[in-house]
């Protein structure tokens, strides 16, 4: 399965992008880094610079629907550029209408509410956001992973990077139990 990480050009937490990914290709998926511009994006450990990260895929070129799920590494400063980009909330949006699972950690979720797809769910973030994510009509929890069941799309949320693992665990089972039920699907 393809999967979609969204980030952008400058701000993601790098160990909320590299463990998800490497976890992904451990399970045999195909994970795309995806940016608003070309070129590489800049990852920060907290607030100092880290690695940098060649991007594949720039929104408004890529599909939902050429990816089977979502996910949104947080940092404070990628998900506030990436609600600031219509494009990018466009991605994100189109992944719920499709149905298809998503994935969001630490403070990724500002995204999410910017999207306006967080109203009647319940889901977990870096303390923080507590009350945007209230704002936005979503119940927030303080668990080390949410798995929010709904129409149209499975969300997986999880607070900081010292949840990973869970996050990981968890967002891997979503996303293979919907590319089953696809597969079941089309016969």
């Amino acid at each position: 399965m393809r999967i979609a990480f969204l980030v952008a050009p400058e701000g993601t937490e790098q160990v909320e992008l590299t463990e998800p990914w490497k976890a992904a290709e451990n399970a045999g998926h195909e994970p795309v880094l995806v940016s608003t511009r070309s070129g590489e994006i800049q990852a920060f450990n907290h607030l100092d610079k880290a690695d940098t990260f060649p991007v594949q895929e720039v929104v408004g070129e890529a599909s939902a629907d050429s990816f089977g799920g979502l996910v949104l590494p947080g940092g404070v400063a990628n998900p506030d550029n990436l609600r600031m980009d219509e494009k990018a909330v466009a991605f994100v949006r189109d992944f719920f209408d499709r149905g298809l699972p998503v994935a969001a950690i630490c403070h990724a979720p500002w995204t999410l509410i910017e999207a306006d797809v967080v109203r009647g769910r319940t889901l977990t973030s870096w303390p923080s956001l507590r009350t945007d994510l209230g704002n936005a009509g979503a119940t927030w929890v303080d668990e080390q992973v949410k798995i929010c069941e709904g129409a149209p799309s499975t969300l997986v949320t999880s607070r900081k990077p010292d949840d990973l693992k869970a996050f990981c665990e968890a967002y891997l089972d979503v996303f293979a139990k919907k590319q089953q039920e696809q597969q079941e699907r089309q016969g």
